[in-house]
């Protein structure tokens, strides 16, 4: 069992909002461009499909971990195979314990676990049996100073701007197909308003392309962390018929010309980093934002 420093550390299973708040905040005190999380996706994570605030899906698990009312880890068992956390880098003793609960809470014969490379996490996964999968894919964290932002090229026929405070229904609609080859898309309406609802979203980062006709479609949504000045661009995405005529870079760079406007400094992008999927990567690259730190993926085998 994890070695616990002291005797007032806490764990809390996951009530709703106020948790996810908690978890959020703690993602802020945290960031930088090599840590695990940003507040934004912490909410996007919780909210990309119709959920009960309150409640969790069958399978998934979170728990939170707090010391004199401070947020020091979390632990998000989003599948009992799949483990994601963040812990304060000076707890090394909360990352264990993090991995206790997933074992308790988990009855998958292979578990795995998403950290930055190099995190406090990875002594405890390692002492736990986990070992790192470098062939696995993985995601790369890339910042743009705002300083250096590229100008917003306009394309004929097409229009840029921020969505209306009522337009849940159409927003989750050009998501939706923007990603509909990759797969059926979670996000619909329901999701989209309560997303619209939870901090830090603001409409005015939330940006859409839209044709001669006023639809949508391209979008891109960026999250602000007023502490640190952080946007996080999470996520982007074009319509399959619109494709080829720089939609999903334009809806960005205007999304984040407005972060800078209300007090960005820098920001943020996660693209898959390995060559499975290097189209985002390529795409962000060419705006200008650079390589910082990647996952690894850890796993082990209980059988």
């Amino acid at each position: 069992m994890a070695t616990v420093r002291a005797h007032d550390l806490r764990r809390r299973a996951f009530r709703g909002p106020d948790d996810l708040r908690a978890m959020q905040d703690l993602a802020s005190r945290l960031w930088s461009p090599t840590s695990r999380f940003h507040p934004g996706q912490l909410a996007w994570s919780r909210y990309y499909r119709p959920v009960d605030p309150a409640a969790l899906d069958d399978g998934e698990a979170i728990a939170v971990w707090s010391e004199g009312g401070v947020t020091l880890g979390f632990g998000w068992a989003e599948a009992p195979d799949w483990l994601e956390l963040q812990v304060d880098p000076s707890r090394p003793d909360v990352a264990e314990a993090v991995i206790d609960w997933f074992e308790e809470v988990s009855d998958a014969e292979t578990q795995s676990a998403l950290v930055m490379e190099g995190d406090v996490t990875e002594q405890a996964l390692a002492a736990a049996g986990f070992e790192p999968q470098p062939d696995e894919p993985f995601f790369t964290h890339h910042t743009l100073d705002l300083a250096a932002l590229p100008a917003v090229p306009s394309i004929p026929g097409y229009r840029l701007r921020p969505v209306g405070p009522h337009e849940a229904r159409e927003r989750a609609a050009v998501h939706a197909a923007s990603w509909s080859d990759v797969g059926p898309s979670k996000v619909d309406e329901q999701a989209y308003a309560q997303l619209m609802r939870t901090w830090p979203y603001r409409p005015d980062l939330d940006w859409v392309a839209v044709d001669a006709d006023g639809e949508m479609v391209a979008s891109a949504l960026v999250w602000l962390d007023e502490v640190n000045g952080a946007g996080l661009v999470e996520p982007v995405g074009c319509v399959p018929g619109h494709r080829g005529r720089g939609l999903g870079g334009a809806v960005t760079l205007a999304a984040l010309h407005r972060l800078a406007q209300v007090g960005g400094t820098v920001a943020q992008v996660s693209p898959r980093g390995d060559d499975g999927y290097p189209g985002p990567q390529r795409l962000y690259r060419s705006m200008g934002f650079r390589p910082r730190a990647r996952t690894v993926t850890w796993s082990r085998s209980l059988t």
